[in-house]
């Protein structure tokens, strides 16, 4: 019983000395949208971490069992992003766009054909860049917005969009072919 309020005891000391600090470090992970709080989060994590304090083992690292456990629910809240909706026009539209990155200027020179491998050719890459992909040209997410919310850096979400766009030119030349 004892490990129990000393469970408790200890939280409690811990959130009150480094409250502004978890604060703050969920404002370095996550700053673009007023939905996610930072305020929210830690408090949400301390609801649930005291939830289940006197049934959890006694804890040895309360620092490193906090925040570990407000990064938890950093992750989760960046995986639950609400999708973003268009309509069949608006999709035909950036379908459009994109293949003038490989075409130059749209004056329907390209077929219905072409537009269709194009979207079978980015379904078939790599996970990664297929990503940067759709949420740069599709999505219209700033290199910056990305590197936010999933910590890779702009460069390196700079290089994998030019890697797959120079797969994907060189997968519709051999088409062309």
């Amino acid at each position: 019983m004892a490990n129990k309020t000393e469970n408790r005891n200890n939280l409690t000391t811990f959130f009150n000395e480094e409250y502004n600090s978890l604060k703050h470090y969920v404002q370095s992970r996550i700053q673009d949208t007023s939905e996610r709080d930072a305020e929210d989060i830690v408090q949400d994590v301390a609801l649930r971490i005291f939830s289940k304090a006197d049934d959890i083992l006694p804890i040895n690292n309360i620092g490193g069992f906090v925040y570990s456990a407000v990064r938890n629910r950093i992750i989760d809240i960046m995986r639950g992003r609400k999708e973003r909706k268009y309509d069949a026009e608006d999709i035909d539209r950036q379908w459009r766009e994109f293949a003038e990155l490989f075409y130059g200027e749209a004056d329907n020179s390209y077929s219905p054909a072409l537009e269709k491998a194009l979207k079978i050719a980015v379904r078939e890459l790599k996970p990664s860049y297929r990503d940067i992909i759709i949420a740069v040209d599709f999505e219209g997410y700033t290199y910056r917005e990305i590197a936010q919310k999933t910590g890779i850096s702009a460069g390196t979400l700079m290089s994998r969009r030019h890697r797959a766009l120079s797969l994907l030119f060189k997968i519709l030349e051999n088409m062309k072919e």
